[in-house]
């Protein structure tokens, strides 16, 4: 039934958010619907939809988004190519979950992380990306 979707992320200038996710971040714009409405893809297709904030919208208010991004390889130097690009990290890598994290934040202040990507096993079989996501 359902086949896809995305997360919106409200910004407070979708240039300016489009700049950051597909020149810094490296992700692919994918659609552009006039000045307030954008979305950017990764490669493995996840998407990230970009809005014009609204007056209902909360913007960069600590916890109302996340953002995980797996990456390939290893996730310190994606940590250091990204700092060379601008990105601030909130927090130093963490490592203490089943995947090591880092943490930062876009130009609005909505958190994100980039999780290296691992395969791990909780005795079922399964994989899960080591952070409460399965």
């Amino acid at each position: 039934m359902i086949t896809g979707g995305m997360v919106t992320v409200y910004v407070t200038d979708v240039d300016r958010a489009l700049e950051f996710y597909t020149e810094t971040l490296g992700l692919d714009l994918a659609y552009r619907a006039g000045p307030g409405w954008a979305v950017v893809r990764a490669p493995d297709g996840f998407a990230v939809g970009l809005h014009d904030a609204m007056d209902s919208a909360t913007v960069g208010e600590s916890g109302s988004t996340t953002l995980g991004f797996h990456v390939d390889g290893d996730l310190e130097r994606v940590v250091s190519e990204l700092s060379d690009r601008g990105v601030t990290f909130v927090t130093d890598l963490t490592e203490d979950t089943a995947v090591p994290l880092a943490y930062f934040e876009d130009p609005d202040g909505n958190r994100m992380y980039l999780a290296e990507a691992r395969e791990v096993d909780h005795g079922e079989g399964d994989a899960a990306d080591g952070h409460g996501h399965g």
